[in-house]
């Protein structure tokens, strides 16, 4: 009998244990491994401190990264050569590139400068036309670098703009949303020759 207690006691023990959860094993650090497409990805809002003008690219050459005019054909910003532009880049998803949009839309009526809004979707080319014209810029030419070799390049988180002098130099770079066509942005875009 001592034989028989002993085997249903073992039997409820095995039983009771059969309730309990074994914790959760950490987690490596995996940042280094685990990647998202671009389209997962967002970029961390810019703080304050990141907000605003940067004149340390001054003066460089306009980079020869290819993406898609709008008629879908490859271009770069040599094509820009020749008169002042200002390039943004954007995105569908980026809640700061969508407020500015519009003002980007009334820059590019006065024509005092280029605009080259040029989105960042990788799946973009289809759907940013109609995108820009229900966003308040139906008129701006729908750029897009679906391999995001821009933003990639110049390590910019969105939105970023930059203007370009006549010359295909950079005058400044701009991280962060901004009001385009107001009288702060204008002195900005006063500095292009």
């Amino acid at each position: 009998m001592s034989a028989r207690v002993a085997i249903v006691c073992l039997l409820a023990l095995m039983a009771a244990a059969c309730d309990r959860q074994s914790a959760a094993p950490g987690q490596a650090n995996t940042a280094d491994t685990n990647a998202a497409s671009p389209d997962e990805a967002t970029a961390p809002a810019a703080t304050t401190a990141q907000v605003g003008v940067d004149r340390s690219h001054a003066g460089e050459a306009a980079p020869t990264t290819t993406f898609k005019g709008p008629d879908g054909k490859p271009t770069t910003l040599a094509a820009f050569k020749g008169k002042p532009v200002l390039v943004n880049l954007w995105a569908t998803w980026c809640g700061p590139c969508i407020a500015e949009l519009p003002t980007l839309e009334a820059l590019a009526k006065r024509g005092s400068v280029r605009v080259a809004a040029i989105s960042q979707d990788t799946q973009g080319a289809d759907k940013v036309p109609a995108f820009l014209k229900a966003h308040g810029a139906p008129t701006l030419a729908p750029y897009v670098d679906d391999q995001m070799a821009l933003s990639l390049g110049w390590n910019a988180n969105l939105p970023t703009t930059v203007l370009f002098d006549s010359a295909g130099k950079e005058v400044w770079r701009w991280k962060g949303g901004n009001d385009w066509a107001g009288a702060d942005a204008a002195k900005l875009i006063a500095e292009a020759k």
